[in-house]
C-alpha cells in the first residue's frame, strides 16, 4: 500500500506505508508531513482531505483542516480509538441526543457496609461504607480524600490510597462470579 502526501509546491509523492511502524524514520517523516500541513493553502488542505478521508470536506476553518487532517495522518499511522473508546463515545452521543445533556460520571460505587483497609507507616486503617458517605474512627467523612488527608496530613487521591481501582468498584456493585463474591458487609478491599 502507498500514502500519497501533497506537498507545499501541489506535487504529490508517495512512499509504500509501513502500517503502524513505530521507528524513528517513520515518526520523523510522520512529524515532517504534519508541519508541512501550516504551508498548504485552504485548497489543498481540502485536497488532502479528500484524500485521507474519502469524502467531502466539511465548512472548517483553516486552522481545524489542519488539525484534523494531522490527527488523520496520526490515526493512519499509529492506529485509531480502541474498540472500548469506540463503544463509549457512542454511548455518550446517543445519551446526548436522547436526554439534551450528558451526566457526569460518578465514578466508582461501592454498596454501604464495605469496609477499605489500609497499612500506613505501621498501622492499619478501616473504613467502612455508609449511606451518608464514610467512617473513619467513629467520624463520617464525605470522602475517601479526605480520610486519606487525615491519615497521612497531605492531599491524597482518596480511591488510589485505599487501591480501590475502577474494576474493583464495578466488581463490587456488578458481581461477576456470583452473588457471594461481591464486596458487602464484612467483607475487605485490601489496598
Amino acid at each position: 500500500m502507498e500514502t500519497t502526501f501533497v506537498q507545499p509546491n501541489g506535487l504529490s509523492k508517495s512512499r509504500p506505508r509501513t502500517g503502524g511502524s513505530s521507528s524513528t524514520t517513520s515518526q520523523l517523516e510522520l512529524s515532517q508531513k504534519i508541519a508541512a500541513l501550516a504551508d498548504l493553502t485552504t485548497q489543498q488542505l481540502r485536497n488532502e482531505w479528500r484524500r485521507l478521508y474519502r469524502n467531502h470536506p466539511p465548512r472548517l476553518s483553516r486552522d481545524l483542516l489542519v488539525r484534523t487532517i494531522a490527527y488523520r495522518l496520526q490515526e493512519l499511522a499509529y492506529g485509531g480509538l480502541s474498540k472500548a473508546t469506540q463503544r463509549k463515545l457512542i454511548a455518550l452521543t446517543n445519551e446526548l441526543q436522547t436526554n439534551g445533556g450528558i451526566a457526569p460520571d460518578p465514578g466508582p460505587r461501592v454498596r454501604p457496609g464495605a469496609r477499605f483497609v489500609r497499612e500506613w507507616r505501621g498501622r492499619t486503617h478501616t473504613v467502612v461504607v455508609t449511606e451518608d458517605g464514610f467512617e473513619y474512627v467513629g467520624k463520617t467523612y464525605s470522602s475517601l480524600s479526605k480520610i486519606a488527608q487525615a491519615i497521612t496530613g497531605a492531599h491524597w487521591s482518596g480511591p488510589r490510597f485505599f487501591g480501590l481501582n475502577r474494576s474493583e468498584a464495578i466488581a463490587a456493585v456488578q458481581p461477576q462470579h456470583k452473588p457471594s463474591d461481591a464486596i458487602g458487609e464484612g467483607e475487605h478491599i485490601n489496598g
